[in-house]
């Protein structure tokens, strides 16, 4: 397969556009925005449910939250948080929420508008399986910012595999990425799909790397500064540990 993985520079990431991007209309900042935030509404919306906000409540001011977030034309101005992506959604939310006459506007204005489309159900799911009553909500944003991040890195890699016609490879090593392993090891594996172990125990590998490339071109989406990939992954799997 031929190597795409990015340079290490992340010349032209979608969080570098959205923090780069001047006042006013700039339809490329508006875009890269809009799909950072399609991606990583649910650590917000987790924050907002830790803080106390029933699941109503919660999907209504996170809706509220991302269509002022999306129409305002200050996005681009400097600032410290601005660096990384999840770290300025939380900032702002903050902000959103102690502004109790600003966010009944918000609220008003984004009344029948899909900022992004949130899955509360869903999302209610999530929240059950990882069991998030014991953490404070800054922990649990960043526990699910986390996972999020994980989650649409592995999806990525499975439409590859299935782009290519390894669906089944795929399916069958998945579990050696994100769960506890596959049920008798890589033999059983080999075995299913009519392989050889070491066929198999090469695959497993080569599928390793490719989640690694691609786990750090998400992460440096999320980041002005492609020098801090690397802290940032080691930080993202501190908190899932």
């Amino acid at each position: 397969m031929p190597d795409r993985s990015p340079s290490p520079h992340f010349a032209t990431t979608r969080w570098s556009i959205v923090a780069r991007a001047g006042a006013g209309a700039a339809p490329e900042r508006g875009a890269a925005l809009a799909e950072l935030c399609e991606l990583y509404w649910y650590p917000v919306y987790a924050f907002a449910r830790r803080r106390g906000a029933d699941p109503t409540d919660a999907e209504d001011h996170v809706q509220a939250f991302f269509a002022d977030l999306l129409e305002r034309g200050d996005i681009a101005r400097a600032d410290r948080e601005r660096g990384r992506f999840r770290s300025f959604l939380l900032a702002a939310f903050n902000n959103f929420e102690s502004k109790a006459r600003e966010r009944e506007g918000a609220l008003k204005r984004g009344g029948g508008q899909r900022a992004v489309s949130l899955d509360g159900a869903e999302a209610e799911r999530r929240l059950a399986e990882i069991g998030s009553d014991a953490e404070d909500p800054e922990r649990l944003f960043l526990r699910t910012w986390a996972l999020t991040l994980l989650e649409v890195v592995v999806e990525r890699l499975g439409r590859e595999y299935e782009d290519s016609g390894r669906g089944d490879l795929f399916a069958a090593l998945r579990p050696t990425l994100v769960g506890d392993g596959v049920d008798g090891g890589l033999a059983a594996v080999a075995e299913a799909l009519g392989s050889t172990e070491g066929a198999v125990k090469v695959a497993a590998h080569r599928l390793r790397q490719r989640f690694a490339a691609l786990l750090r071109r998400e992460v440096g989406e999320t980041l002005v500064d492609p020098d801090e990939v690397e802290d940032e992954v080691r930080g993202l799997f501190e908190a899932l540990a």
